[in-house]
């Protein structure tokens, strides 16, 4: 889960919430916040991080609101939650949290509380829900899209490997951009600093402090997040 700035709200003091999704989105690029799944304008959901239904004060607060495909804005759902129960890609270093392993596969990759609370994580975004789930649909097409940008970052990186240059490495980022799953691809280029800056760089709104630059861009735990 891509750790994210979602910066200062803007001036403007729009009647209904949905109208900050271009504020959103300009910030943030059209990706789920969540799953990181890359979108259309009309697949993009202004989501709440706390539900309208039960703190309408909220609804258009602006550091209530991130961006959500369909999938992950429904299996939210709309009962409440407690902040420091999970984990936040506004507030904490999300990616540092999750492990993406082969086929797009996400689990805990800390221990104790932290490893808890992205659990929590995991299963209320539905981000386990991979076939064998006993609640997995074959409509939630995340996990399959997931696979295959993962196939597609590994195959990326093999042909690196036979032709690296600079160019080549610039149709990497395009692909990434276009597939979405920030994530995977910071995953497969894990040993190439060159690549993990120039992904932070490409995705919109990413919070780079949360990766030590002067140390191969390894992640850091986020100035005052959980981890």
């Amino acid at each position: 889960m891509r750790p994210i700035i979602r910066g200062p709200g803007p001036t403007s003091n729009p009647s209904h919430y949905d109208e900050y999704k271009d504020d959103l989105t300009n910030r943030l690029g059209y990706y789920c916040s969540y799953c990181e799944m890359q979108l259309t304008r009309a697949a993009t959901h202004v989501e709440h991080i706390r539900p309208k239904e039960i703190h309408p004060h909220l609804e258009r607060d602006w550091d209530n609101l991130l961006l959500a495909c369909t999938h992950c804005n429904s299996i939210k759902g709309k009962s409440d939650v407690d902040l420091n129960e999970y984990l936040w890609p506004d507030r904490d270093n999300t990616f540092r949290a999750l492990n993406y392993s082969e086929g797009g596969v996400i689990t805990p990759a800390m221990h104790g509380e932290i490893e808890r609370k992205a659990q929590n994580t995991i299963a209320r975004f539905g981000l386990d829900k991979v076939p064998g789930h006993r609640k997995f649909s074959p409509k939630d097409d995340r996990y399959e899209r997931r696979r295959l940008a993962w196939d597609k970052a590994i195959r990326a990186k093999e042909n690196l490997s036979r032709s690296d240059t600079p160019e080549h490495r610039e149709t990497i980022i395009e692909l990434a951009q276009a597939r979405g799953f920030w994530s995977i691809w910071m995953t497969v280029f894990n040993d190439d600093p060159d690549m993990l800056q120039r992904l932070l760089n490409a995705f919109p709104g990413t919070c780079k402090s949360c990766f030590d630059a002067s140390n191969a861009y390894i992640p850091v735990a986020r100035y005052g997040g959980q981890c």
